[in-house]
């Protein structure tokens, strides 16, 4: 077994010690900032930097904080958490320091060479993009802590941390500085600072190596109830998984942030990885599998998007938003391959990974990617590369209406990866994949280049050996309705519908329920409608999201009992609901309809030919 629990100790803090050794970094290049993080109140939510700033004797420098975060398209102003700036001189005179920008502030030197910026930055939000600190720990991001200058010139960057009393331990995934003092760590410049995110606290730590490269599980708040050892052990297959995958591991070393705090979501760095989850999720099957998938997915990100990237995400420009309309490869792709790594790392069974992803928020049954497109309006409505090209303003900006007018890059773009995958695989009679296509992309694009849209689907035809032009066309640039055949056939797959359970089959001459196609929630007492999608008869009839459903006919409907009521109608049935909209009432005529079967489950064919089965199993890797 090659990996093991290594319990965190106390070490001794040397804070101020290196503020006079030239590093390695220092020496061959521009002078470094130099950041001293300090969390003495970690229960009030607060950091407290202060910055070392090279002046070179300038009259003025200014200096910027970035407005969003790679891998999270989305202006998120980290600004709002900066208070308290004051800058001054090496001996402690006062320097002004102004607003130029609402993420930028200037400052007078009075031509020193050194300026030294103090502020605090608030974090409490549990979100992979932002910062979390209370006196358990801290999880730190790069662009919501760090002000650097804007000056455009490449410089290391080096960090200090002093951890909040009781505290063991800080990791990074950047290196540590020269010298091995605790808690000191340099980074190449600010794009590695801000890609390498860190944390301070008491964590269970496993470590592992897979072809000598050392690996680090990070679980804070296990809390009695997460597996760490189960973990660990499936993070390790998921890695050599994705190692066989690509053929290399593209770093030195590499670490999981799995922060058990109760929220979810992950995001990719260039050596790591943020992860948020349940302390709960081991305990039951579907999700401990979607906490493998998130694994899964944001370890894929380590050469698809963090080293093979659309052109357009670099260099970095953290002021600005960044349109491209390749997410659909750097998300959704990465997205097909989530669960097929879990299936291929033989983590879950064939039948877990055709039923696609377990139930999320919103959500009270497993659904597949194809599954989620069909039953989303938006599919009809907004294009892929346009879908990819509006995340700024759209993707990460949902409201009632989303479902009806947008469509995900991610569940798009792994369901467009599944067709292109089957279409290659059929094209070179099972020789080559899509797996090829991310291999070679990676050989020609992947570094500080990056790949244009036409370059990786003229990667993908050559694989192919066949012009893929009409596909691509179909699939990216129009809403026309994806075919599945060729892949169904290709796998022996087939769409059939849930079977039915033991109640269903004991009530099966029970008549069909009535259905409305609304969402609805209960707030502050009152029955609200909180989605209305298109093709329903519920958007026929005029339901509007913020409308409280009050009674049918002369009936009250009470808050809790809208399901049940609507037990006492069939399909056809024509009834009045007493709605309030803003306050006024008012009616609506109703007709209730048959909520449409599930028709887009996978399921292998029962009479699949020895060809089918051969093809099926090469996808999976078994």
């Amino acid at each position: 077994m090659s990996w093991k629990i290594r319990r965190p100790s106390p070490s001794t803090l040397l804070l101020w010690c290196f503020m006079t050794t030239l590093t390695a970094s220092e020496a061959l290049g521009a002078e470094p900032i130099r950041y001293f993080l300090r969390f003495p109140a970690p229960q009030t939510h607060y950091v407290e930097v202060e910055a070392r700033i090279p002046a070179a004797g300038k009259a003025e420098v200014e200096l910027m904080m970035p407005v969003w975060t790679p891998g999270s398209y989305l202006v998120r102003e980290y600004a709002k958490g900066v208070e308290n700036l004051v800058a001054r001189k090496a001996d402690g005179s006062a320097l002004e320091a102004v607003k130029s920008r609402k993420n930028r502030w200037k400052v007078a030197t009075g031509g020193a060479d050194e300026v030294v910026l103090s502020y605090r930055v608030y974090g409490r939000t549990m979100a992979v993009q932002a910062n979390w600190i209370d006196s358990a720990f801290a999880m730190l991001q790069g662009a919501a802590t760090f002000l650097t200058l804007a000056d455009g010139v490449a410089r290391p960057h080096e960090v200090v941390v002093d951890p909040a009393q009781g505290w063991k331990q800080s990791v990074t995934s950047l290196r540590a500085a020269p010298g091995g003092k605790p808690h000191h760590y340099v980074a190449a410049d600010y794009d590695d600072l801000v890609d390498s995110p860190l944390y301070a606290g008491s964590p269970a730590i496993y470590e592992f190596t897979v072809d000598g490269v050392p690996h680090v599980l990070l679980n804070e708040g296990e809390g009695g109830l997460w597996d760490g050892p189960r973990s660990a052990r499936d993070v390790e297959a998921i890695v050599r998984a994705e190692k066989a995958f690509w053929g290399s591991l593209p770093y030195e070393r590499y670490v999981f942030f799995n922060i058990l705090g109760e929220a979810g979501g992950g995001l990719e760095h260039k050596n790591s990885t943020v992860l948020m989850g349940s302390r709960w999720a081991t305990r039951t099957r579907a999700s401990y599998l979607a906490w493998l998938n998130l694994v899964a997915h944001e370890f894929f990100h380590t050469w698809n998007v963090k080293r093979l990237r659309p052109r357009e995400l670099g260099p970095f420009d953290y002021e600005n938003e960044v349109h491209t309309p390749s997410l659909w490869v750097a998300e959704g792709i990465t997205s097909y391959y989530d669960r097929l790594i879990v299936r291929r790392a033989g983590l879950c069974s064939l039948a877990e990974y055709l039923a696609g992803d377990p139930p999320s928020a919103g959500e009270d049954r497993t659904i597949n990617d194809i599954e989620r497109l069909q039953t989303t309006p938006g599919r009809l409505v907004q294009p892929l590369e346009e879908s990819s090209y509006d995340a700024w303003i759209k993707f990460y900006r949902r409201d009632e209406n989303t479902p009806n007018t947008q469509v995900s890059y991610y569940v798009k773009g792994a369901v467009v990866a599944f067709l292109l995958d089957a279409r290659i695989r059929k094209a070179t009679d099972g020789a080559k994949s899509l797996d090829d296509v991310m291999r070679l992309a990676y050989s020609r694009y992947s570094g500080d280049r990056g790949f244009t849209a036409e370059e990786f689907q003229k990667t993908a035809a050559e694989v192919a050996g066949a012009d893929l032009g009409d596909f691509f066309r179909r699939a990216l640039r129009t809403t026309d309705e994806l075919d599945y055949a060729e892949a169904c056939g290709w796998y022996g797959l087939r769409f059939g519908r849930d079977k039915p359970d033991k109640k269903a089959e004991a009530d099966k001459d029970k008549p069909a329920k009535a259905w409305l196609g609304l969402t609805t929630k209960v707030e502050d007492g009152r029955l609200m409608v909180s989605q209305v999608k298109r093709e329903t008869p519920g958007f026929d009839a005029g339901f509007n999201v913020g409308d409280e459903i009050l009674g049918v006919g002369e009936d009250r409907i009470p808050p809790g009992q809208w399901s049940k009521r609507l037990e006492a109608f069939r399909p056809g049935d024509k009834v009045s609901v007493l709605i309030a909209r803003r306050d006024r009432f008012q009616r609506l005529e109703i007709a209730f309809g048959l909520e449409p079967p599930r028709d887009w489950t996978l399921e292998v064919l029962p009479d699949a030919s020895d060809a089918q089965k051969a093809h099926r199993k090469a996808w999976l890797g078994e």
